[in-house]
C-alpha cells in the first residue's frame, strides 16, 4: 500500500514528524513500519510533551530501589521486603466500552506490577464522572464499577481503596485510574533491560486477537461526536487467563531463567519489544510466523499493533527454554520462541521468509520526538464579593446538604461490589483514610490511598498540585504511617494547546515542590493528556498514589471515635478558607475563587507532630481535615464510631460557618483521652504546633454550641442517602 496524506494523519503522525522519520532511517516507511512509529512516537507511550517537565519531579530518597522508567516503582519496606506499585490511566477505553475498558485497565496495571516478580496484594482506583444527570453518567458508573469488580475479584486480589468524584467537566470524558501494589523480596526482583546476544525471546499468555488495535493511539488523541466508533479499539480482558500468567510467571521467576520480562500493554509487542532492546542497548529479531493468534490470517501490521490482553514478552537464559515452556503448559498457557536478540541495534521483523520491517531502534525510542510547547500561565481565580449572605444558612442544613452530595457521601454502593478482604490481609478497608494491607505473616503493614482535587487545580494549578500531594500524605499520617513514596496519573486536555499545556506545567511545580519538601519522591506513573471531546477539556486532573509503612500494626490509627468522654483537638490553625470549598459549591453553588493556600513547613511539623503522638500510644483515633472541613471531618469520625460529640466554639474572630466549613490546609481532628490532655499539650507546644482543645465525645448526638444538635444516627442517613437515591430500586442489585 502506498503512503499517502491521508494514512500519515489517520495514523496521527503530524507533516513535520513524518519527514523525521524519513531521515532517521533513511527511506519511507512502509505501513507496518508506519503503524510501529505511530505506536512508539504517540503521546501515550512516549511522552513527548510531558518528558521535559516529568524530568523536574524529585525520584529518590533512602527507600527508593527503583524509580520511573521500569514497568513500576520499588521501595524498600525493611526485613528484605519490597513494595512494588505504579498507577495508570485508562480513560479513552472505558469511556467507549466502560466494562471492558476498566477491566482491562485493573489488568494492565497488575500485570506492571507481577512482570517485576512481586506478587500483587492490593489494587485501588480512582474514577471521575460527569454531572450524575447527565445521560450517560448512571450507565458508565455502572459499567466501570462492574469492571472494575469484575476483573479484580475473578484474579483474587483485593480492591481495598479509592475515590469516586462527579463533575460536568467529565460529561464526555471520564477518567479511570487504576492502582496495584504488589510485595517481592529485594533479591528477587526483575527489570525489562534485554542483555546478551543471541538470547530467546519469549512470547508467553493469550493467543493475539485483532482487539485493542491502535489503542495507545486512539488514548492520544481528543474525542469526536463519533466516539463511540472507536469500540473496536478497545481490548478484552479475561481475568482468568491473568491469574494463570500471574502464577506461571512467579513460578518461573523462582529460579535464575529469566534475563528480563516485559508486559504487552500499549502498543503491545511492538512497544514491549522496542523497551526491552532500547534499555539494553540491543536488538531484537521476530518470526512473526510464530506468534500464536487467535483468528485467521492476521497481518504481521495487526500482530504488531494488536493490544490483546494477558500476554508478556520473556528473554530468557539460553538452554532455559524447555524448562520454562513446561511451566507454562502446566498453567495451560501459549509459549512460543519468536525470535532472538541481537546487537544489529535494529527491530527486524519476519514473516512468510520476508523482512516486512527493518528500523534502527533509536529511532523508535531516544529518537522519538521531545515537544517544548508553549504555555501560558494560568489565570489564578480570585476572591469575588459575595452575592448570597451565606451566614444566613443553618448549620445544620448546610452540613446535611454536603453530607448527602454525589462527591461527600458514603461510596458503600461501589465499593462493596470489590472484594476487599480475599486473601485475608486486609486490615483497614475503603472508607478510612488510607486502606491498610498487612505485609503476610507479619506484624506490619502498609498504608494506601488515592487522592485527587481537580477544582482546586482549575482554580490554581501550582497549589492544586501542591495541596494533592499533601492530602495523600495526611491520609498516610492519619492511619499512622510513614509516608514513604508515590506514583502519580496526570490526567490534562489537549497539550497543543496553551492553556492546557500551562495547567500541566504548574500542577507539575507544585507536585515537585511539596514532593521535595516532604521527601516524598515520584517512583513511578503515567500522564494522559487529550481527555477532551469537541474541544472541552476535562478539569486538570492529577492523582496521586501513596505508599507508607506501618512498622506495628498494633499502633494503626483509624478515624472512628473510640469512647464517650474523650477530647478532641485539632491540629493546625484555621482562618476560614470557603472559596473552592464544598460548603460554597454545594451550597452556595459558588464555584469561583482561590484554593487554600499550602504552607509546607506546617504540613510537614504537623504532620510529624501526630506521627509522634501515635508512636506514644497517646491518640484514639485521627482524621485529617480536608473536603468539607472541621465540621464534616468531625461527622464522618462520629458516623464510622457510632458516637456523638460536644463542641463550643472559640471566639476566634472567625465565623461559625468559615470555623466549621473551612478548608484550610495542614489539619487534623484527633481524639484522646482526658488523661493524656497535659501530655499531648506539652508534645504539642514543644514541637511549635497550633492547636485548639475543641469539645468532647458523647452519645448518640452532635451539639454545636447552643444551636446545633443532630443524631449520629441521622448524620449517617444524611450521608448514605445519595447513591440510594441515585440507583433507587436497583441499588445494590
Amino acid at each position: 500500500m502506498k503512503i499517502n496524506p491521508e494514512i500519515i494523519t489517520k495514523h496521527g503522525i503530524k507533516t513535520n514528524e513524518y519527514k523525521k522519520i524519513i531521515n532517521l532511517i533513511g527511506k519511507e516507511p512502509n505501513l507496518l513500519e508506519l503503524g510501529i512509529f505511530s505506536a512508539m512516537w504517540n503521546e501515550h507511550c512516549s511522552y513527548k510533551s510531558s518528558k521535559k517537565y516529568l524530568k523536574t519531579l524529585p525520584t529518590k530518597s533512602e527507600r527508593v530501589i527503583q524509580g520511573p522508567g521500569e514497568n513500576a516503582g520499588v521501595v524498600d519496606i525493611d526485613d528484605n521486603d519490597a513494595i512494588i506499585f505504579k498507577i495508570e490511566s485508562h480513560n479513552h477505553p472505558s469511556f467507549i466500552e466502560p466494562y471492558q475498558g476498566a477491566a482491562t485497565g485493573v489488568g494492565g496495571i497488575l500485570r506492571d506490577v507481577f512482570t517485576m516478580g512481586a506478587r500483587p496484594i492490593a489494587t485501588l482506583n480512582s474514577i471521575h464522572f460527569g454531572n450524575p444527570n447527565h445521560p450517560k453518567t448512571k450507565n458508565l458508573l455502572n459499567g466501570v464499577v462492574s469492571g472494575i469488580g469484575g476483573y479484580g475479584n475473578c484474579i483474587g486480589i483485593p480492591t481495598v481503596g479509592g475515590e469516586v468524584k462527579f463533575d460536568s467537566s467529565y460529561n464526555e470524558n471520564i477518567l479511570v485510574n487504576a492502582m496495584a501494589v504488589g510485595l517481592v523480596k529485594k533479591d528477587k526482583i526483575f527489570y525489562s533491560k534485554a542483555q546478551g546476544v543471541n538470547q530467546p525471546v519469549i512470547y508467553v499468555g493469550s493467543k493475539t486477537g485483532r482487539d485493542g488495535i491502535h489503542g495507545a493511539s486512539m488514548a492520544s488523541a481528543e474525542f469526536d461526536k463519533n466516539a463511540e466508533d472507536k469500540r473496536p479499539t478497545v481490548q478484552v480482558g479475561d481475568p482468568f487467563t491473568e491469574k494463570l500468567l500471574l502464577e506461571a510467571c512467579l513460578e518461573l521467576m523462582q529460579d535464575d531463567s529469566i534475563i528480563s520480562i516485559q508486559d504487552m500493554g500499549a502498543a503491545g509487542l511492538t512497544s514491549s519489544s522496542v523497551e526491552m532492546a532500547s534499555k539494553g542497548n540491543l536488538g531484537i529479531e521476530i518470526n512473526l510466523n510464530k506468534i500464536p493468534c487467535r483468528e485467521e490470517k492476521m497481518t504481521p501490521y495487526e500482530m504488531m499493533l494488536s493490544e490483546s490482553q494477558e500476554r508478556m514478552l520473556l528473554i530468557l537464559k539460553s538452554g532455559k527454554e524447555e524448562n520454562a515452556k513446561k511451566i507454562f503448559s502446566k498453567w495451560c498457557l501459549d509459549f512460543s520462541i519468536i525470535g532472538k536478540t541481537t546487537n544489529s541495534k535494529n527491530l527486524v521483523l519476519n514473516f512468510n521468509d520476508e523482512e516486512v520491517a527493518k528500523l534502527p531502534i533509536s529511532s523508535l525510542s531516544t529518537e522519538a520526538p521531545m515537544y517544548d510547547r508553549k504555555w501560558k500561565k494560568s489565570v489564578v481565580s480570585k476572591k469575588i464579593t459575595l452575592l448570597k449572605n451565606y451566614r444566613s444558612v443553618k448549620l445544620y442544613d448546610g452540613l446535611k446538604k454536603i453530607l448527602g452530595s454525589p462527591n461527600n457521601s458514603k461510596k458503600n454502593w461501589v465499593w462493596e461490589q470489590y472484594d476487599h478482604t480475599v486473601m485475608g490481609d486486609t486490615i483497614q478497608k475503603p472508607g478510612g483514610d488510607s486502606a491498610v494491607v498487612r505485609i503476610h505473616g507479619k506484624n506490619k503493614g502498609i498504608a494506601i490511598t488515592v487522592d485527587s482535587a481537580a477544582h482546586y487545580c482549575l482554580a490554581n494549578p501550582v497549589t492544586g498540585g501542591k495541596q494533592v500531594v499533601c492530602e495523600t500524605w495526611r491520609n498516610l499520617i492519619s492511619v499512622g504511617s510513614l509516608p514513604i513514596a508515590i506514583t502519580n496519573c496526570l490526567n490534562f486536555g489537549n497539550p497543543e494547546k496553551e492553556k492546557i499545556m500551562g495547567q500541566f506545567v504548574e500542577t507539575v511545580d507544585g507536585i515537585s515542590q511539596a514532593c521535595n519538601y516532604l521527601d516524598f519522591p515520584v517512583v513511578s506513573g503515567n500522564v494522559s493528556f487529550y481527555n477532551e471531546t469537541q474541544n472541552k477539556a476535562i478539569s486538570p486532573t492529577p492523582t496521586i498514589g501513596g505508599i507508607g509503612l506501618i512498622k506495628n500494626l498494633d499502633l494503626m490509627m483509624t478515624k472512628d471515635l473510640k469512647e464517650v468522654g474523650s477530647c478532641l483537638i485539632v491540629i493546625g490553625k484555621t482562618l476560614g478558607h470557603l472559596y473552592q470549598s464544598e460548603f460554597f459549591r454545594e451550597v452556595m453553588n459558588l464555584y469561583e475563587g482561590p484554593p487554600p493556600e499550602i504552607n509546607l513547613f506546617n504540613e510537614k511539623n504537623n504532620g510529624l507532630a501526630i506521627q509522634k503522638l501515635i508512636l506514644n500510644k497517646l491518640v484514639n483515633s485521627v482524621h485529617d481535615i480536608s473536603a468539607g472541613g472541621i465540621i464534616v471531618a468531625l461527622s464522618e469520625m462520629c458516623i464510622s464510631g457510632k458516637i456523638g460529640a460536644k463542641i463550643k466554639l472559640l471566639q476566634n474572630n472567625i465565623d461559625s460557618h468559615e470555623y466549621l466549613f473551612g478548608e484550610d490546609q495542614s489539619r487534623y481532628l484527633i481524639e484522646i483521652k482526658e488523661n493524656n490532655k497535659d501530655k499531648v499539650s506539652n508534645i504539642l507546644q514543644k514541637n511549635g504546633i497550633y492547636f485548639e482543645v475543641i469539645g468532647k465525645t458523647q452519645k448518640e448526638i452532635l451539639e454545636i454550641n447552643k444551636d446545633f444538635s443532630v443524631k449520629v444516627s441521622d448524620l449517617d442517613k444524611f450521608n448514605s442517602f445519595w447513591f440510594k437515591n441515585y440507583f433507587g430500586e436497583n441499588y445494590g442489585n
